[in-house]
């Protein structure tokens, strides 16, 4: 039992943290981003351990996005008052803004592949390129606030489950199979708050 802590620690922390930070997500938190932040910090170590070079290096890309989000999230109130910031409202992705990002991520993925495949001894080139490629839109849409953010998040999900498997990181790929049911349950939860605010 020892021997199989010792092995997979950090797994079982970023697993606990990944945990915290869905279910503040799900109630659309800003206390997400500080334990995303703590997090991601963490899963640098362990992807690059694990030979998941894409999505090590997209943890520096969520760690800056963290802090984006956070800010963007609670801005200055209208009247220019630092004392009573106000909430980002919960929006819809803008179609013009969706295909553009649909272009900026399949381009992502080719150029992630490419890169894996030739300097990296990654086994899993194509599947590590394609959830990092898509991670980058989820993350930004999060940021933003966007309601689809989920459904890039359930795709993401679907397949970091089973890739995290295969590269035996078993608490985390049990995490994602659960976010998946949490994305979806997210995605119900902020569409009835959208329609609130609103109201």
């Amino acid at each position: 039992m020892q021997e199989f802590i010792a092995a997979h620690w950090l797994d079982m922390l970023t697993t606990l943290l990944g945990l915290a930070y869905i279910v503040l997500e799900y109630h659309a938190s800003i206390w997400l981003w500080v334990v995303g932040f703590a997090m991601q910090s963490l899963g640098i170590v362990l992807y690059y351990q694990k030979g998941l070079y894409a999505d090590c290096g997209m943890e520096f890309y969520y760690l800056a996005m963290t802090v984006y989000g956070f800010f963007m999230w609670i801005r200055k109130s209208k009247s220019g008052s630092t004392s009573a910031p106000s909430q980002l409202p919960i929006t819809h992705f803008p179609v013009s803004l969706a295909i553009r990002w649909t272009g900026i991520t399949l381009v992502a993925w080719g150029a992630l592949y490419w890169f894996l495949a030739t300097y990296t001894d990654s086994r899993v080139p194509l599947t590590d390129a394609f959830t990092t490629a898509l991670s980058f839109v989820g993350i930004w849409a999060l940021a933003r606030k966007y309601l689809e953010q989920w459904l890039i998040w359930i795709v993401v999900d679907i397949v970091t489950c089973i890739l995290y498997f295969y590269k035996d990181i078993p608490f985390k790929a049990s995490l994602y199979a659960l976010y998946v049911v949490i994305a979806i349950a997210g995605y119900l939860k902020w569409k009835k708050m959208m329609v609130k605010q609103t109201e």
